[in-house]
């Protein structure tokens, strides 16, 4: 089958490689109708994480071909979205709404789902199945769920956005964008999203944005300030990993408030000192998108959201060289791979 490769930082290929098979008898193997590339993949394309001849991609959406012996709930045939862990769902941390913290977990980034196909660990506690077959329109906003929508959601849940709150959303790539959407969706009454990107302002809008906000780090968080009487917003989503993002995010939320962060960390220290003093709330880290598949994936198939806008790029598999180069040069949001 045909599978991405990044053999070093740039240096991005779709090569032959071996099919997968089941391994464990809880494994199952799926088609994939599509993959995309994440706004994460491009720390290692950039050079800022070691890479060599690694298998790329986490998500993805297909139908299912084979299932191993122990597999009960999903079925040969199923159109299904699996979340970037594989995860059990039963441990005690799944049961409390962690599955990527599964004590069985395993990350699909090391098993590559920018293929044909792939193999599925823990099928049952990893993969939802769609009520039926979607109609192909439908594709982006699955494909959404899988990683950034469901990202996007756990962030807007840890800053405890809803009725009554302003949240502020620091980063706007496809999951800050889909925070925004979340916020909005959770009840949230003011939503200011941080850009600078007149086509990504133009989609925060789409999603439930209220307010744009163009500064940065100390202006940005000045910025906010003024618009809240002084205070900070009540929540405030981090969705990009750097330092200054999260200290903008830190410095942006009131005492009392909740800051959700997502951005995968690079080299950020927090300061001890103000956090001890900014008397806010943090709680983040890799989503548990498991938790929120099963609402998600309703809401899609009813057509009450659709997060797939985030896509505004194309490229069947075999040129995902090019989507690469696309995002990297931020001539796109995400990158869609059909495959």
């Amino acid at each position: 089958m045909r599978q991405v490769v990044m053999h070093a930082p740039r240096d991005v290929r779709v090569e032959e490689r071996p099919e997968p098979t089941i391994v464990e008898p809880t494994d199952a193997i799926i088609r994939l109708t599509a993959t995309c590339i994440c706004g994460s993949d491009l720390w290692p394309y950039r050079g800022a994480d070691e890479v060599q001849d690694a298998v790329m991609g986490h998500e993805y959406v297909g139908v299912v071909e084979e299932v191993g012996s122990e597999v009960r709930d999903v079925k040969v045939g199923d159109f299904v979205v699996g979340s970037f862990w594989a995860s059990d769902n039963t441990c005690e941390i799944c049961r409390a709404g962690y599955q990527a913290y599964c004590v069985n977990r395993v990350p699909m980034g090391m098993l590559g789902t920018q293929a044909e196909r792939a193999r599925i660990p823990l099928a049952d506690g990893t993969l939802v199945a769609t009520p039926g077959m979607p109609d192909a329109d439908l594709l982006p906003s699955f494909m959404a769920a899988s990683d950034v929508l469901g990202t996007g959601w756990f962030a807007a849940v840890a800053a405890e956005a809803g009725p009554g709150k302003t949240v502020a959303v620091v980063g706007d790539g496809a999951v800050g964008l889909l925070a925004v959407l979340a916020a909005k969706e959770l009840g949230a009454e003011r939503i200011i999203a941080f850009s600078r990107h007149a086509d990504r302002q133009a989609l925060a809008r789409e999603f439930g944005a209220t307010d744009i906000v163009e500064e940065r780090g100390d202006e940005g968080v000045a910025r906010i300030k003024e618009m809240t009487g002084g205070l900070g917003a009540h929540s405030v989503v981090e969705a990009v990993g750097t330092q200054e993002s999260m200290m903008q995010a830190i410095h942006s939320t009131r005492p009392g408030g909740h800051a959700g962060f997502v951005g995968v960390s690079h080299d950020v220290a927090i300061p001890g000192g103000e956090l001890f003093m900014a008397g806010v709330h943090l709680h983040g880290g890799p989503a548990p998108v498991r938790r929120f598949l099963p609402d998600l994936v309703q809401r899609i198939w009813d057509r009450e959201i659709d997060p797939g806008k985030v896509f505004d790029l194309t490229l069947p598999l075999g040129d995902a060289a090019e989507g690469y180069r696309a995002m990297d040069q931020r001539e796109a949001i995400k990158v869609l791979l059909t495959v």
